[in-house]
């Protein structure tokens, strides 16, 4: 996937995530190949995997579902996750926490 990993963004960070649909359990299950992986309860029909997604990521990084957006994949297993309402600096510090890894190799957009 193009532009893989965890990118600063204004006024937030775009995560690349990998979903496992139909899983028996849904949350996060760490990282694969640079994406954030999510396990979903959902089967991908209707978008109910995808509205699952946002509900999931809404809840790790305990913000409310409007600020997480999906920005593409939206038929797709690998996608790119937008989550914002937070000082960028918070959030990369926030998805450090959440994925419990030691350190994080980010890519800023270069807009201050």
């Amino acid at each position: 996937m193009k532009g893989e990993g965890i990118r600063e963004v204004a006024g937030g960070v775009e995560l690349a995530v990998r979903v496992i649909p139909r899983a028996a359990h849904a949350g996060l299950a760490g990282m694969r190949e640079a994406a954030v992986l999510v396990r979903l309860g959902a089967a991908p029909v209707d978008g109910a995997a995808n509205a699952e997604l946002i509900a999931v990521l809404a809840a790790a990084f305990s913000v409310p579902r409007r600020q997480v957006s999906l920005i593409a994949g939206d038929r797709s297993r690998q996608k790119r996750v937008r989550v914002t309402g937070t000082a960028e600096i918070g959030m990369l510090g926030e998805v450090v926490r959440v994925l419990s890894i030691d350190s994080i190799e980010v890519v800023s957009d270069g807009q201050s």
